[in-house]
């Protein structure tokens, strides 16, 4: 019974073998797709790769074209401004042509003007050279006259030294001659005057104290004094009879005051005082007929004293009145 049941029992299935095989064929077939995908990434890295490289030469020649466009652009710019400078050059030079295609008459006629000047010119030239030649000449007679004027300058230069010996000598005979003829005159006046112990003769000069001309203080003579100027007068008329024409000689009369200064309404000073007296003297003198060209009249102040002191008697010493016969 039991072993009639364990016949009838149906086998049981293993599944393990066909597990296996599909196992195996799955395993195959990720092995295969594994492959395909190692063999596909293979070829895509190498297609990347070489892209990436085509890549980078395309960039190089992008920048190369770049580079290269640029440059053009450059040299477009200065090909444009090039062809702008020549196109002025260009217009300049048509104008400059247009000018000188109308200037080519007027320089045609300046031609001819020029040629007519070069022709006066030419003439102006040859006359020009006559004047030359006239002067030449003319030049050599006057560097002959010149040459025979030397000659004659230095014989006159030889005159002229002898005459102004001559001169010389004449001129000191006749200060020799006016001092005779001074030295007579004050012999006369010593004569004169020889009762006027006051007045005196100093070296070539005589002088009179102005208290027998003046009053203290004026310049008009006193009664006194143009008696006194009187004798003198009368040797001055006989003196200046006698000396001849040709003597140059002057009669000075000249004012000396004290050395206390004067301040009044009519002299502002001692010189002024000095001035008006000698001027006096000389006004009488020659109203009374002293020849003027003879006579002149100066004033020295208190600036040339004969007597230094402060005393009564060298202030009147120094109130005087000289008279100089000199020459001219």
């Amino acid at each position: 019974m039991p072993l009639s049941r364990a016949r009838r029992r149906p086998p049981a299935m293993n599944y393990w073998p066909g597990f296996v095989d599909a196992l195996s064929t799955l395993l195959l077939v990720f092995t295969f797709l594994l492959s395909v995908f190692v063999m596909a990434q293979y070829f895509l890295s190498r297609d990347v790769g070489g892209k990436d490289a085509a890549l980078t030469r395309l960039n190089k020649q992008i920048e190369e074209l770049t580079a290269i466009l640029s440059m053009e652009k450059g040299g477009k710019e200065q090909a444009q401004q090039s062809l702008a400078a020549l196109t002025a050059t260009l217009e300049a030079t048509r104008k400059e042509r247009d000018a000188l295609a109308a200037g080519a008459g007027a320089a045609a006629a300046s031609l001819d003007a020029e040629k007519q000047i070069s022709a006066k010119a030419a003439a102006q030239v040859e006359f020009l050279n006559q004047q030359i030649a006239a002067l030449r000449s003319q030049l050599a007679a006057v560097q002959e006259a010149l040459s025979a004027q030397e000659a004659k300058d230095k014989e006159n230069q030889e005159r002229i030294a002898d005459l102004g010996s001559r001169l010389n000598v004449a001129l000191a005979q006749k200060v020799q001659e006016l001092a005779r003829y001074r030295s007579d005159f004050f012999g006369r006046l010593r004569e004169i005057l020889a009762d006027r112990p006051d007045v005196k003769i100093v070296g070539d000069r005589f002088v009179l104290p102005t208290e027998v001309l003046f009053a203290s203080g004026q310049a008009d003579l006193t009664p006194e004094g143009k008696a006194e100027i009187d004798k003198v007068y009368a040797a001055l008329a006989q003196m200046a009879k006698e000396i001849p024409p040709e003597i140059a000689w002057v009669l000075r009369v000249d004012g000396h005051t004290d050395k206390k200064p004067i301040s009044s309404p009519q002299f502002k000073s001692n010189w002024d005082l000095s001035a008006a007296r000698a001027i006096a003297v000389v006004q009488y003198l020659v109203g009374k007929g002293f020849p003027p060209r003879h006579i002149l009249a100066g004033a020295f102040g208190e600036f040339q004293p004969i007597d230094e002191g402060d005393s009564d008697e060298a202030l009147r010493r120094n109130r005087r009145i000289e008279l100089k016969i000199t020459d001219r």
